[in-house]
This record gives C-alpha cells, structure tokens and sequence, in this order.
C-alpha cells in the first residue's frame, strides 16, 4: 500500500541567502522564538517507492540532506555532527540502511500518528483553502476557523484505518479503527481482478457496473423503493449479494464490476464506522486522509455519501489537498528550529510552478537548477507528446449504489483519479513580513477574489486570456530586442501557461479555490 515517498523540503530566497538570516523574530510579542526568518519556499514532492534511487539521486543534487532548517552549515558553520533526516512510517525502517550507505545520513523515526497530526494541524491553519467537500462529483471548498479548528476526526485511511480525536495541539487519541481499510481492498481487488497495482485497480472501478454484483433494495422489492423506512431502490442491501443465487464463475464477472463493488463496500463500511465514532464524541468535523483516497473522485464521493446518509446531513465528510503528505509536513516540523508555527494564513502563498500541469508533483529527472534548464525541460516534455494530465469531465450525478449514482457509460465520461493528476499542490512560499490590512472588519471571512473562476466567468476569462496571449508574447519578446533566448523564453512561457489554463478549464478546483486574481498572479 505505502507506494510513494513523500519528501517535504525548505529553500530559502535567494535575497534572503546574505546577512538577512542573522536577523530574528522580533515585534511586540515577548513570546515569539528566537528563531531565523523563514522567508523561503516550502516545497512537495513524491516518489514511487520503486524508484527510491531516484529520490536519493535528487536529494543529493540539492545537498537537501547537508542544508536543513537545523544544519550548522546554514549559519555557514562547519560541522562534524552527523546529519539527521526526520522520517516517519514504514519507510523510515526499513530503507534507513540505503540512506546511510548512499547519502551518510541517518533517518530519525518520529511518531507517525504524531506526525500525521501535527502535519494536519499546521495545513488546516495555514493554508486557507486547504479543506473541501466533495459530492456528486463537485469539490467544493471549505474556510475553516482556525480559532474553532478542535476538536476534530480525522480518519486515516491506509492499509488499515485509524480514528483520531483531536483536541488541540499534540493533544490527540486513537479512539478506533478498522482492519477493513485501503489493503482489504487492494488485497481482494488483486486476487480477484489479477490487477498489478492500486492505481490500475482504481482505474477499473471507474468503468464498473456494482449492481451486476450488488443486490439493491430495488432487487428485493420488485425495483421499488422501501419509502417508509427511507431506503431507495438503489440502495445497496448486501455488498455482492447477487452472486450467491446466480449460477456464474469469477471469470463471468466483469473485472471493472467487482473493483468497484469492492470499493464501494470498503467506503461505506468505513464512512459508517466514521459516522458513528463523531456521534460519540458529538463531533461535526470529520477529516479523512491517508493512501486510500488519493483524490480519487469515486471514493470521495462514496464516503461523502455514506457520512451524509448515516448522520441524516447533519454531518459532512472533508478532504484535504495535502492530504498525501500529513505525515511528511508534520515530520518537517519536529525539527526544533522550524519557524512554521509563528507564520499564519496570510504569511503563505502558493504557487505553481511551470511543470505543473505535466506531472502533478511527481519529479521526473534530475533537479533543475536555473531557468535554462527549466525551459529545456519544457521542450523535451512536451516533444515527447507527454499529455496534459488534465481530467476529462465526469458524468452527470446519479450510479447505482447506496449514493443513487448512475453508472458510467465509457471511460471518457469519467473523472480520473486525482492520484495521477487533479489535485496539484504547489510551492508555499513563507513570507513573514506580509501584515493584514489593519481595516478589515473580519481578516478571517476575508474574501480577496471577487472573481471566482468555477462559476459561469470561468469560460469568459479563459478565453481572454488564451486569445491574449499570443500579443503577450509578442510584447514580451520585443522587450528584449526579439533575440533568440527571448523567443525561446517566449514560447516555453506560451506552452506552460496554455497548460495551466487547460489544466484548469477542465477542472477548475486543481489548484484549489482559484480566482481570477491567484490567475493573473500565475501569469504573471
């Protein structure tokens, strides 16, 4: 299940690499640590397990494992102690050997339910559209207080399932869990599919049919509904229950069926299990994370569904953009003179950079190390005909299942899962000095965006953009005397920015909730 290496890393401005780090935090709070600005980039990236040498490859050509946030050799002191990475999970067992004999690090284990917890605490504060809601196949963002951010479930969802309370700041409690989780259904996916990895698993279940295995409500009352006691026809009644009475062999089922009977079986399993620990405590805010859900749409939707069914509405499931990466961000922040906790939302920006339409976080390749590079990689991408990795559209709500979803009916109606594309993260980047407008009558509701780009502006504005751009170029090129590095600049400029608007014409929430003006400032 564990398949991707998640490596959060911390550079510093390039500004900021002269006497500036001897400055400190300052201002009218006595309370505040003594500690370096941290006015930097904080950046995400991913790794296929399979491809660890690749991992170490990059974090050699960037010295990451020499310039940490505690190294001596940013105070441009030498030193002879030996140089620590923090690590959580299974990972950090069982491939602490290969780091110390390639790079001469040691990997510190810190508590993984720690970390993860610790890694949620500082998104769902920091960013502010880190949460969102996904229904009927439509994200839909959520502004969290952070004066009111406790407690909080969030269930994390790897090869099994743990149930967290949290109550505020390392103050948390495993309260349950199921041993029904992302493995169960990997596992079963793959002996009964003959599937050679998740993502094709999941992929399987976006052409699947669950009531050709599935017995509905519908199936039993002669495809009526059971109105009084509130259960739709197309409720499911038992999870494969059709294949007890039909006189079939596996090899009679259709592979897309069972991978998607199975996860839907999985997801509301786990949804109810969820739903019932948050009435116990009387909580309304359920976060889930974890392998599991990868941003794939279908299982969003099914646990959505299944959290909104059993608490009669009362309650919603949400997700988290970074979800992938919890772990990672909190491991990040154990090390003692990280900064981040003095930061707040305003102090954040993200950005995207110019591959980020192509590959969706993962690194393909050595690091690039100035822009020439970064152009030269664009052509090369785009020569090889790599596709955009943009989701094509989903079908309309409605497939047979405890949600009344209408089954798909190809492949090309379908949203991907989110694991190979949909949810990008960018790079923050932490600007300490950034103050809040003093007139704002309530910083916190604050909305900057008076353009919200997944209404009805959003084709309008596309549009424009695209058909300005080549003008832009033009101009741009001209600046510059029209030389050949300025066209070439020009032109991998075009390529990207036409990648990014693609990339968000088809799904507008790829980059989080996105105005017109985060659009422009992407341009620019």
């Amino acid at each position: 299940m564990r398949s991707l290496i998640k490596l959060v890393y911390f550079s510093r401005h390039a500004e900021s690499l002269t006497d500036d780090y001897r400055k400190k935090f300052g201002g009218k709070n006595g309370n505040r640590r003594n500690y370096p600005i941290l006015g930097g980039r904080l950046h995400f990236v991913k790794f296929e397990t399979s491809k660890l040498n690749e991992c170490l490859d990059f974090i050699s050509s960037k010295q990451l494992h020499r310039g940490g946030v505690d190294s001596p050799i940013w105070q441009g002191n030498p030193s002879t102690d030996k140089i620590v990475i923090k690590a959580t999970g299974g990972g950090a067992f069982k491939y602490a050997d290969i780091f110390r004999e390639r790079l001469g690090v040691s990997l510190e284990k810190e508590d993984e339910m720690g970390s993860l917890i610790a890694g949620a605490n500082f998104l769902l504060r920091a960013i502010r559209h880190e949460a969102f809601t996904h229904m009927d196949g439509q994200k839909e963002f959520v502004q969290i207080d952070q004066n009111d951010l406790f407690p909080y479930l969030l269930v994390n969802i790897g090869s099994g399932v743990s149930i967290i309370k949290v109550d505020g700041f390392g103050k948390f409690q495993r309260v349950s869990g199921t041993n029904v989780g992302g493995g169960t259904y990997w596992g079963l996916g793959r002996l009964l599919t003959k599937c050679k990895s998740f993502d094709e698993l999941l992929e399987l279940s976006q052409k699947g049919d669950n009531s050709q295995l599935d017995m509905l409500v519908g199936d039993i009352y002669g495809g009526l509904e059971y109105s009084k006691i509130g259960l739709s026809a197309s409720t499911i009644a038992s999870s494969f229950g059709k294949t007890i009475s039909e006189n079939k062999e596996l090899s009679d089922y259709r592979p897309e069926d069972i991978s998607l009977s199975l996860l839907r079986m999985i997801s509301y399993n786990i949804g109810q299990i969820s739903h019932l620990n948050a009435l116990r405590y009387g909580l309304k805010k359920i976060f889930f994370g974890g392998f599991f859900i990868r941003g794939h749409a279908y299982t969003m939707d099914t646990i959505s569904f299944a959290v909104h069914f059993w608490s009669k509405g009362e309650a919603q499931a949400m997700f988290l953009r970074h979800e992938g990466f919890l772990g990672a961000v909190g491991a990040f922040m154990s090390y003692e003179k990280h900064g981040l906790d003095d930061l707040r939302a305003h102090q954040l920006v993200e950005r995207f950079p110019m591959g980020a339409p192509y590959v969706g976080g993962k690194i393909h390749g050595p690091p690039l190390g100035n822009l020439n590079e970064k152009i030269s990689w664009m052509e090369k991408f785009v020569q090889k005909g790599t596709a955009i990795t943009a989701p094509v559209l989903m079908a309309p709500p409605g497939t047979t299942g405890m949600g009344g979803f209408e089954r798909p009916s190809a492949r090309g109606n379908i949203l991907r899962s989110d694991a190979s594309a949909a949810l990008n993260v960018g790079v923050l980047h932490l600007v300490p000095t950034l103050e809040v407008f003093p007139l704002l009558r309530d910083p916190k509701i604050y909305e900057p965006n008076t353009i919200d780009l997944s209404h009805s502006e959003l084709e309008y504005w596309f549009t424009v953009l695209s058909e300005h751009l080549p003008d832009l170029v033009d101009k741009a090129v001209a600046s510059e005397s029209g030389t050949n590095d300025a066209k070439r600049r020009g032109d991998a400029f075009a390529r990207a920015f036409s990648a990014h608007l693609a990339r968000l014409m088809e799904e507008p929430a790829a980059y989080g909730k996105f105005g017109l003006a985060d659009l422009l400032e992407l341009r620019e």
